[in-house]
């Protein structure tokens, strides 16, 4: 397995640079594994490949305002991107600027001070805000849209999933920003239910593997969390004969890592805390049945994650035929559905 075997060519026109509106009104790709097909929908008509008894487990991390800017003493201005909250007060940051060394201070555009206490690889940083800012980041922070997204977002809303509720994100996971409140309404009269779990995107989610082999490739790691309710949740529907659908890739990662943490298929436990759960094919899953998922940039460990779930050669091949369908690709674009 090379990482180039996960590797594809996308038309730049492919590439969704606002949403739809309303949000359900995205296409859905529907790949059945077993027999091999390949199916054209439409996101809101997803409760017709789903049935009475399933669960769909989302992810309600809420993105925070995590690009903001400062200015250096010689007044040069610099640009801050949160990755990951260590602890209160303290962030791994990229940042953007020159001479951005430990012990220098920097000052907010509207905020208070930050120093920058530890060097990483790149422009990889740790931070500190040296007075509390959490208030603040609403007001001096903007969204950190995908470098991919040109258009400039009108509401910042719309990178948020409608069940966003746990702050913490350095990007949405954005299967989720297909559904609306009246089609979760209409699922849930059908008899599907919802299960949350939370896990906090890093902007290395959606980093290219640039190692040539993928297993030598540095996983990032996430915090995530499934709680005791939701497990109980989980366990019972496997119990009753329901499929557990993810949505995202997020949330396949939460609920494989909670799996493998029972040590029995089809079983999770609750968790808290970092995942480094790496998902390459040949990964054996062990209690998601389906997922939901937007379609992934080339040699991304997101795209091996999906190739894992649905084999790369359906999986790239269901790619090409999106690209000639046009389908519309990344964070604001469609979704597939994999059963």
């Amino acid at each position: 397995m090379q990482t180039a075997d996960f590797d594809y060519h996308l038309p730049l026109e492919c590439i969704a640079q606002t949403p739809l509106e309303p949000r359900h009104n995205s296409r859905l790709m529907v790949i059945n594994r077993k027999e091999n097909s390949l199916t054209d929908s439409v996101f809101h008509q997803v409760g017709m490949y789903l049935r009475e008894g399933d669960l769909l487990v989302i992810n309600q991390t809420r993105v925070i305002p995590a690009r903001l800017f400062a200015r250096k003493k010689t007044g040069g201005r610099i640009e801050l991107l949160l990755l990951k909250q260590l602890e209160i007060g303290v962030w791994e940051a990229l940042v953007g600027g020159k001479g951005l060394r430990k012990g220098v201070i920097v000052n907010l555009e509207g905020g208070p001070e930050v120093e920058i206490i530890e060097e990483l690889e790149g422009t990889q940083r740790i931070i500190r805000f040296l007075q509390p800012v959490d208030q603040l980041l609403p007001y001096i922070g903007q969204m950190p849209l995908p470098p991919y997204i040109h258009e400039k977002l009108l509401d910042p809303e719309r990178y948020q999933t409608v069940y966003a509720s746990v702050t913490g994100s350095a990007a949405a996971p954005t299967a989720g920003l297909h559904f609306t409140p009246w089609l979760i309404e209409k699922l849930e009269e059908k008899g599907i239910k919802f299960a949350r779990v939370t896990l906090h995107v890093g902007l290395d989610t959606f980093a290219p593997v640039t190692e040539e082999d993928p297993l030598e490739h540095r996983i990032h790691t996430e915090w995530c969390e499934l709680d005791e309710l939701t497990a109980d949740l989980i366990n019972n529907t496997k119990a009753t004969g329901g499929r557990v659908i993810a949505v995202g890739t997020t949330s396949v990662r939460t609920l494989e890592s909670a799996a493998v943490g029972s040590g029995t298929i089809d079983r999770v436990v609750p968790i808290s805390g970092q995942t480094g759960l790496f998902i390459l094919p040949g990964y054996d899953f062990k209690i998601i049945d389906a997922m939901i998922t937007n379609f992934h940039l080339p040699r991304s460990t997101l795209l091996m994650l999906v190739s894992a779930f649905a084999g790369r050669e359906q999986v790239l091949a269901s790619y090409n035929s999106a690209i000639e369908r046009g389908y519309r690709f990344y964070s604001f674009g469609d979704a597939m559905l994999i059963l």
